[in-house]
């Protein structure tokens, strides 16, 4: 008798996954030790502590009814879920209903919201390919490293994650299924992933393919045999209709009722939105995407996901994965999954081909493709041990490369985490300027970017230089007028002087956006002839465990440094 079956196998490798996830997600989660670091985050917190319920149903319905957050640039229902979690959190300890402590509540619910994604992911996988390439894809998506970084801040991407996922896996049920009560949760889960960001929109491909499927499937085997399959077409739009009216009107209320003033306060709903969608046009929009001109659409995103997101050797085969997914949904005859593959690759590749053509490019837009891409990697390493057991007889051999795979997709995420082993940075800039820099010194600092020191400010005078601002003489006497007031210079990151001292062709940039005397600033700041030398920098890289080698990661999305381990240079003007 076997002390383990197979099921008892899946039960334990499900459990660690789950278990390994958690940890990495959690370690290091008060990373900023309380100083709202994450600016989205931030945003988040300070449009959710005003908000309150209404005192009578006319103050609902109106503009300034306090459920009204006036912050659309993300869907409401985020806010109105950390208000309530927080609230429920301050009955056990009140600093988590407050600003102080608010933010760890967040980040703990965007931790949940991982959990979420990693088991419906496992669902999703165990449908469509068996549950061996579901245990895979759960162990690549619990070492991705995008998901662990954004799991460390609440916003909306990791609950925009699994909203996705679910509404996917769902559509599936339906298709197999094509019930009221399948056809209502497709409509709820939609219904939540536009109420927490609308470029979840994208799902309505996948919708419209789970439901017109069948008809195709019915075209495609009869297509000389019109008398076999024109009878079905009546029965086909009526079912059309009926369950898109039910999946359309749940997704709708479900989106009134977790942010009803993007109705009650239309007009602000609507400008924000235009805001957010001229940005994804346009990186000339504000100061903070200047970073992306000049952006290769498709190129930048798939640069970020090999190099960082998910790391070479899981990008190698989750690349490879997706290809061979969807070559295969695409060409091959229709096998039994042939359809639940299709409405996978209908939204993957409809959302990375409206996102990755995106004027700007920040790697979090992506995160849901990041389910999918494990999904496909997983089933093209599950392809490939078949082959290995079916050509590699010594069992020592295939256990000895399942070990070196194992421990080398480990490599890159606990490198990530030796961020979170150290103060952050701008908390170790805080500590030196402190110690070394007299009270009553002036410091210069960069607009668009967090003043440095984070506490003890007011014993300092603060120069804030408008760098972003046009090269004009009047720009540059201020900042002049700046310098000779100024002790120290203070760069909080690479935000500023990374994308100026890029935009210097004038002939080929809008007026007001060539910054040929920006970029000289830094050139001779940077190389002293400015007038300040450096007298202290402070940077955290992932480093390898062990080997202790740093992997320099300045050259990321700017994203993907700038909140949780930024590169802080401090210059001191020369005698």
């Amino acid at each position: 008798m076997k002390l383990f079956s197979l099921s008892h196998i899946y039960i334990f490798f499900i459990f660690t996954f789950a278990l390994l996830s958690l940890l990495l997600r959690i370690y290091g989660i008060n990373w900023d030790s309380g100083f709202n670091l994450h600016p989205d985050e931030r945003a988040i917190i300070l449009f959710t502590l005003p908000l309150g319920l209404p005192t009578s149903i006319d103050i609902f319905f109106s503009n300034q009814s306090p459920l009204n957050p006036h912050f659309f640039a993300y869907g409401n229902f985020p806010l109105y879920l950390l208000k309530s979690t927080s609230f429920l959190a301050g009955l056990v300890h009140a600093p988590y209903a407050t600003y102080q402590e608010m933010y760890m509540v967040g980040r703990i619910v965007s931790v949940l919201a991982e959990l979420g994604t990693l088991f419906t992911l496992f669902l999703l996988a165990k449908k469509i390919f068996g549950k061996p390439v579901a245990i895979l894809s759960i162990f690549f998506y619990t070492v991705s490293v995008l998901p662990i970084q954004l799991a460390h801040f609440y916003a909306v991407d990791t609950l925009l994650t699994f909203f996705i996922l679910i509404t996917l896996y769902q559509l599936i049920n339906f298709y197999e299924k094509q019930t009221i009560k399948n056809a209502l949760l497709v409509g709820v889960f939609f219904g939540l992933s536009l109420a927490t960001k609308t470029s979840a929109l994208v799902l309505l491909f996948s919708i419209g393919t789970a439901i017109g499927i069948e008809f195709l499937l019915i075209f495609l085997k009869q297509p000389h045999r019109p008398h076999v399959w024109f009878p079905h077409v009546p029965v086909f739009i009526k079912r059309l209709c009926i369950d898109g009216i039910i999946i359309v009107t749940t997704a709708l209320a479900t989106f009134a009722i977790t942010e009803p003033y993007a109705f009650i306060d239309f007009s602000e709903f609507w400008k924000q939105n235009m805001q957010q969608a001229a940005m994804t046009h346009n990186a000339f929009t504000f100061p903070y995407t200047l970073q992306y001109v000049g952006k290769i659409p498709y190129l930048y995103e798939l640069k970020n996901i090999f190099l960082f997101g998910l790391g070479p050797l899981l990008a190698s085969l989750c690349f490879i994965g997706t290809f061979y997914v969807n070559y295969s949904a695409l060409t091959k005859e229709k096998k039994d999954k042939w359809a639940h593959e299709i409405i996978l690759v209908i939204f993957f590749c409809v959302y990375f081909l409206i996102i990755g053509n995106f004027a700007i490019g920040f790697m979090r837009y992506l995160l849901p493709l990041y389910p999918l891409l494990c999904l496909f990697g997983a089933f093209l390493a599950y392809r490939i041990n078949r082959l290995l057991r079916n050509n590699v007889d010594s069992n020592i051999i295939r256990n000895t490369l399942y070990v070196i795979l194992t421990t080398s997709l480990l490599v890159w995420p606990l490198s990530f985490l030796h961020i979170y082993t150290q103060p952050n940075t701008r908390i170790l800039a805080t500590d030196w300027i402190i110690k070394n820099i007299k009270a009553g010194s002036t410091i210069g600092i960069e607009h668009w970017d967090d003043s440095l020191p984070l506490t003890q400010q007011q014993n300092y005078h603060m120069e804030t230089l408008e760098l972003y601002n046009p090269d004009t003489d009047e720009k540059w006497r201020k900042i002049n007028q700046q310098f000779l007031r100024t002790d120290y210079l203070i760069l909080a990151s690479n935000r500023l002087y990374t994308p100026l001292q890029k935009l210097t062709d004038c002939d080929n940039l809008p007026i007001g956006y060539c910054y040929t005397q920006t970029a000289n600033y830094y050139k001779k700041l940077f190389d002293g002839s400015l007038g300040f030398k450096k007298v202290a920098e402070f940077a955290v890289y992932p480093t390898i465990p062990l080997l202790n080698k740093q992997i320099n990661d300045q050259s990321a999305d700017e994203s993907f440094t700038v909140y949780d381990h930024p590169k802080i240079v401090i210059f001191q003007k020369s005698p």
